[in-house]
């Protein structure tokens, strides 16, 4: 279905070993009235890493000038890092003076409660400072610097509790535009992809840093760069890690219990920058990556001691490709922006393929769109700074309301976070927090 009877704005990536007693605030409960969160909002693309938000009771259109805003808070230096919010705080992280922190805000206000340094080396290529987004587990917090650094440290004081380096500890060779993954914490273990030749993908004890298992992936430090998160999959009855490397060997899985490789995907991968983060329901993968390449269904499937992957379609990159920003899996569709360095509005039919509506008009505004879904909407954040509110409808395109983010200097990549009533938006040194609630 074409876009060309709505209008579109013209102009214009990557969107501890110990039992501290640290003194956290218990968990935030929101009241109806404010918009319902029923969980907190503790890693990448939220509590499972789907980029769906549990929130309800939110405005279902914007006015011109969009919803008001809450507050804001600056100082948080460069970066495209998103927002996590857990135990009635903020996490984030950025660059300043040349160095890299992880940050911890106030949840009312923004003020800043703690910094710590992640790395001391700056990062400077296609824009500077960190590109992934803290993990939160409990009492501690993850997070990657461009550099490879790892760092654990507690939630509620900064404290350092250990730390690793993907490039020393791992034989992890650096990408283009430095280490964008956000690590997963899944039971006693943190989840890593330092791409060595001989440690791929790692799996560390939480607590203490100690290496539990790592995985040689065949091709996976040769093909071009992945700069996508690990996601949890039980297909074919298997528990496994999924993950989005580059053209070597594209989207793999890699068993759980002890790292070994199970099957991968090619063609899904390219060698420049494989990015968004897989799709997983049942013994389904869903993937795609950007420059041309393209997107698939997978269906996973046992075959003995082994676990393979079989492709039930494929799409071209003119057909749909998400170059970064995310796709969105609301009930049999997803949702997402199409096309390399474009966010074209798109809703595609997951078990066929088919395209439902969209992918050919740019929409309300320019370039790639980083997308999370919540009550109903989809909530586009466009490269050029506009902010828009898309009904998730596979029936049709509608457009509920637009607005421009201030202060934007450069590509607006970060993800929006929709939690409590509110809608996150980091902007470089700035963090914008609106109120989505209907009063």
């Amino acid at each position: 279905m074409s876009l060309s009877k709505l209008s579109a704005v013209s102009f214009g990536v990557l969107a501890g070993c110990f039992c501290f007693a640290t003194s956290l605030p218990p968990a935030i409960t929101i009241n109806a009235a404010e918009g319902t969160a029923k969980s907190d909002w503790t890693q990448w693309r939220g509590p499972n890493r789907d980029g769906l938000s549990s929130d309800t009771g939110l405005l279902r259109t914007w006015s011109d000038a969009g919803p008001t805003l809450a507050w804001k808070t600056s100082g948080l230096g460069n970066g495209y890092s998103s927002v996590v919010i857990a135990n009635g705080r903020i996490f984030t992280m950025g660059e300043r003076q040349g160095k890299q922190f992880v940050l911890a805000l106030g949840l009312v206000d923004g003020k800043e409660l703690w910094s710590a340094e992640i790395s001391s080396e700056g990062y400077d290529n296609a824009g500077r400072g960190p590109r992934s987004t803290p993990t939160v587990d409990g009492d501690l917090v993850f997070a990657v610097s461009p550099q490879g650094d790892l760092l654990c440290c507690e939630a509620g004081t900064g404290n350092e509790v250990w730390r690793k380096n993907y490039r020393k500890d791992f034989g992890g060779g650096r990408p283009g535009w430095g280490f964008c993954e956000s690590v997963l914490v899944d039971g006693d273990n943190l989840m890593c992809t330092p791409c060595g030749s001989k440690a791929s993908i790692v799996a560390l004890n939480k607590k203490s840093g100690a290496e539990v298992w790592r995985c040689e992936i065949p091709r996976a430090a040769s093909g071009g760069s992945g700069y996508s998160s690990i996601v949890v999959s039980h297909g074919a009855g298997v528990k496994q890690y999924v993950q989005l490397f580059g053209s070597g060997c594209g989207c793999v899985g890699v068993r759980a219990g002890d790292g070994r490789f199970l099957w991968s995907y090619a063609r899904v991968g390219n060698g420049t920058a494989a990015i968004p983060t897989p799709i997983i329901d049942g013994d389904h993968v869903f993937t795609s990556s950007g420059y041309g390449t393209g997107s698939a269904l997978l269906k996973l499937y046992k075959d003995g001691d082994d676990v393979k992957a079989e492709e039930v379609y494929f799409l071209k990159g003119d057909e749909f490709q998400n170059h970064h920003g995310g796709m969105i899996r609301v009930g049999d569709h997803i949702f997402a922006g199409h096309g390399h360095n474009n966010g074209f509005p798109i809703c595609v039919e997951w078990k066929s393929g088919k395209i439902a509506w969209g992918g050919d008009q740019r929409g309300a505004g320019n370039g790639s769109a980083a997308v999370v879904y919540a009550d109903g909407q989809l909530y586009f954040r466009y490269q050029n700074g506009t902010m828009a509110l898309i009904e998730a409808s596979p029936e049709r395109y509608k457009l509920n309301g637009r607005f421009n983010i201030p202060q934007v200097k450069g590509p607006s990549w970060s993800h929006p976070v929709v939690w409590g009533g509110k809608l996150y938006l980091r902007e470089q040194d700035n963090l914008f927090v609106y109120d989505v609630a209907a009063k």
